[in-house]
């Protein structure tokens, strides 16, 4: 495997930052928007942003059990809540788009949950990982690079 060290244009680096960054700051939720961050980089076998964000997701105090049961959330139970398992059905189905669209139950659900605002900043946060998913994959950057 051949790792590519040069990742991004510098000036598309930022952007990309700042789109994470105001996404998440939108969400208003440091622990939720992590839990998001985690399964699309689990749905994309993204080592490196796993690696990256358990690391961020322990800081913000996700508990070990969330951690653990993330990738198997639609029968984890009460491990989760119903807000925090609406924006993970969301995420999947924005990252794997699944016959091309998200599914309109999967959409209301969350917007049971959240204001037009946080819809979209929830979706932008997926779009964003997503983003970072494909750079890192596609560069074949191993995890372990990144520091608290």
């Amino acid at each position: 495997m051949t790792t590519r060290t040069r990742l991004l244009d510098p000036a598309v680096g930022r952007a990309m930052s700042a789109l994470s960054a105001a996404a998440k700051k939108g969400l208003g939720d440091p622990a939720l928007a992590e839990l998001v961050v985690i399964r699309a980089s689990q749905l994309n076998h993204c080592a490196f942003c796993l690696d990256m964000h358990l690391a961020i997701a322990r800081e913000h105090g996700v508990s070990e059990r969330q951690l653990d049961l993330l990738a198997a959330w639609e029968e984890a139970g009460d491990v989760f809540d119903e807000r925090e398992r609406a924006a993970l059905a969301l995420t999947e189905a924005v990252t794997v788009l699944t016959g091309g669209f998200v599914p309109d139950e999967v959409y209301e659900r969350a917007a049971g949950h959240f204001d037009e605002a946080g819809l979209a900043h929830l979706i932008g946060l997926v779009v964003a990982i997503n983003n970072w998913n494909r750079v890192m994959v596609g560069r074949r950057i191993p995890p372990g690079g990144y520091t608290p």
